[in-house]
């Protein structure tokens, strides 16, 4: 290996350990990058300058109080070059969003749409149409996209989404049906709404998060990390078996979770057209739709005490339509819970709804690309100067 390779990867290094510790710890002056990260302050002060003139830190003023001689300038990450892109196919929407480094939400849209029986290609079509808005804004505002991500609900690997019954959709390589001037990658929707709410969330690094839609999913995420099972396709909840002799599920099984507590279940046995309608059901008092959340929550904790008692778990976040739903949700779920935990563990995990609702997909998407950008800033600070 050639010096100046080397000295171009130690390059790259530092200034990923830069970057890092502004988004971090930011805002930080190059007196304090120096003493947080052990480089020299001449090094520190190079670095600073590359990553400002390629847009990735910003300057924005004298330093906070308390730090001793002459303020320096403080640094924080800039929003105004490069950004992501997040996208969703759910069975019942298209959604796009756009964020920036920083971690700022600059264009979203979602399209109601069913994509039930419809043809990938369309599907595809229509989800580039609005991926296009979101990169001609982008665009506008003077943004670099870095890259996309696209949400599936269904088991992916290699780039290829293997099944999605509620779609109809077996063997589909998303990724090369949408046509966009940046390169895209395939993820499930529940691993992605579990990073959307790991970067963009309550801030914490344990907790199993599910993602309540026509289908329901999960995502593992353990000391700050997704965890995805040996072959990426661990987190389909929606098919644990909570009713052995149960009614008919579309994956082929019987008696599965997305059965008794997805989103069709909820509203047929609540006599609601929509969520919408649920929810003012439920505010009224509605019988029938007090009982579907009763008997959907009951399921859920069944199927979660079985994930409690394999992975041991401390906290489990609810989200996707789980979330407006969770004042009616919860209580059947920690009932089951309690009585079923309690005797082996004593206290069952906490149980919250997320705060970012039907947007955690997107947001973990476009999170993903956003994370790879501060993790590896070289490439952005080559072409910028």
């Amino acid at each position: 290996m050639t010096q100046a390779v080397r000295h171009e990867e130690m390059r790259a290094r530092n200034l990923e350990v830069v970057l890092g510790a502004v988004g971090r710890g930011g805002p930080l002056t190059r007196a304090a990058l120096a003493e947080v990260t052990g480089l020299t302050k001449s090094t520190v002060s190079k670095l600073v300058g590359d990553l400002v003139d390629a847009g990735l830190l910003a300057e924005i003023g004298p330093a906070r109080p308390g730090e001793r001689g002459r303020p320096g300038v403080a640094v924080v990450l800039s929003g105004a070059r490069v950004a992501s892109l997040g996208l969703e196919i759910n069975v019942d929407y298209l959604a796009v969003r756009v964020l920036d480094l920083t971690g700022g939400v600059r264009f979203a849209a979602r399209r109601e749409r069913d994509n039930r029986g419809s043809r990938p290609k369309k599907v595809l079509g229509e989800l580039q149409a609005l991926a296009t808005e979101a990169l001609t804004e982008a665009h506008r505002l003077g943004l670099e996209v870095a890259g996309a991500v696209l949400a599936v609900s269904g088991p992916v690997g290699d780039g290829v989404l293997f099944s999605a019954p509620n779609l109809g959709w077996q063997d589909v390589r998303p990724a090369d049906l949408l046509r966009l001037p940046v390169p895209v990658e395939l993820d499930n929707e529940a691993n992605l709404a579990a990073q959307g709410e790991l970067w963009y969330g309550d801030g914490e690094r344990d907790f199993l998060y599910v993602s309540g839609e026509i289908g329901i999913g999960a995502g593992l995420v353990v000391g700050g990390t997704l965890f995805s099972g040996a072959t990426g396709l661990a987190g389909e909840l929606g098919h644990v078996v909570v009713a052995p002799e149960g009614v008919q599920c579309r994956c082929g099984g019987s008696g599965c979770l997305e059965t008794y507590a997805g989103q069709e279940a909820l509203l047929a046995a609540g006599k609601a057209p929509s969520v919408p309608a649920l929810l003012a059901a439920l505010e009224r008092g509605d019988g029938p739709a007090l009982a579907a959340c009763a008997a959907a929550g009951h399921a859920l904790g069944i199927a979660l005490t079985s994930a409690v008692n394999l992975l041991d778990l401390d906290r489990i976040v609810l989200g996707g339509v789980f979330t407006p739903l969770y004042p009616w949700l919860s209580g059947p779920v920690s009932e089951v819970l309690s009585a079923r935990l309690g005797g082996l563990r004593g206290t069952p995990p906490v149980l919250t709804a997320s705060r970012l609702g039907g947007d955690a997909a997107t947001l973990g998407a476009a999170g993903r690309v956003i994370h790879r950008v501060l993790a590896d800033p070289a490439p952005f600070v080559t072409r910028a100067s």
